[in-house]
C-alpha cells in the first residue's frame, strides 16, 4: 500500500504551478487556469513549459520505478501509476485543482509500453506542431494512438524481482484469457 501512497504524492507535486510562480505568475488563474506544461509555456515561457512537461514524465516514471522497487507486483504497481495520475489531477497541496494528467500518464506509459509510448508521442508532436496546433488535440491522438499500439502489439507487462521489462504476448493466451473472464 505504500507505493500506492508514494505514488499519490510523487503525482501531486505542481511542477507547473512552482516554476510559473518563480516568475510571479499563478497559473491557477493565467491563461486557461490549468496547472499544466501547455499552460506554462503559454504564460511563463517555453523553456519553463518543456521542464514542467519533462517533471511531469518524471513523476509517472518514478511512481512506477518505486513501485517496482517495492516489489508491488502487477496489480500496486498499476494502482500506484494511477494513484501518481489522481495525484496530479487532484493534488492535495493545490486544494485538489491540478492539471489534466497527460504528462504523468505519458510517463507511466513510457515505462510500461515504451513502443507504444513512443509512436504515441511522435504522433502527438506531428499533431500539435503541423495539423492542429493545439496541444488539447494532440493529447487526444497520442492517448487513443497508445491504447491501439499497446493493444495491437499484444504488449504486456511483467514484474520480476523489482525489474519490468516487456514481453510479446501470443495471440492465444489473449483468447483464452477473454475466454475465462
Amino acid at each position: 500500500m505504500w507505493a500506492v501512497l508514494l505514488g499519490y504524492f510523487a503525482g501531486s507535486v505542481p511542477f507547473a504551478y512552482l516554476l510559473a510562480r518563480r516568475v510571479g505568475i499563478d497559473v491557477r488563474v493565467a491563461g486557461s487556469g490549468n496547472v499544466g506544461a501547455a499552460n506554462v509555456l503559454r504564460t511563463a515561457g517555453a523553456w519553463r513549459g518543456v521542464a514542467v512537461m519533462v517533471l511531469d514524465v518524471a513523476k509517472g516514471v518514478l511512481a512506477v520505478f518505486l513501485a517496482s522497487v517495492a516489489h508491488a507486483g502487477v496489480t500496486l504497481t498499476a494502482m500506484a501509476a494511477a494513484a501518481a495520475v489522481v495525484g496530479h489531477i487532484y493534488p492535495v497541496w493545490l486544494r485538489f485543482k491540478g492539471g489534466k494528467g497527460v504528462a504523468v500518464a505519458a510517463g507511466v506509459f513510457a515505462v510500461l509500453t515504451p513502443i507504444a509510448t513512443g509512436v504515441a508521442f511522435f504522433l502527438f508532436l506531428v499533431t500539435v506542431y503541423f495539423l492542429m496546433k493545439y496541444a488539447g488535440s494532440g493529447n487526444n491522438v497520442g492517448m487513443i494512438v497508445s491504447a491501439v499500439s499497446a493493444i495491437t502489439a499484444g504488449t504486456a507487462v511483467f514484474y520480476n524481482l523489482g525489474q519490468v521489462r516487456n514481453a510479446r504476448v501470443p495471440a492465444s493466451a489473449l483468447k483464452r484469457a477473454k475466454r475465462r473472464s
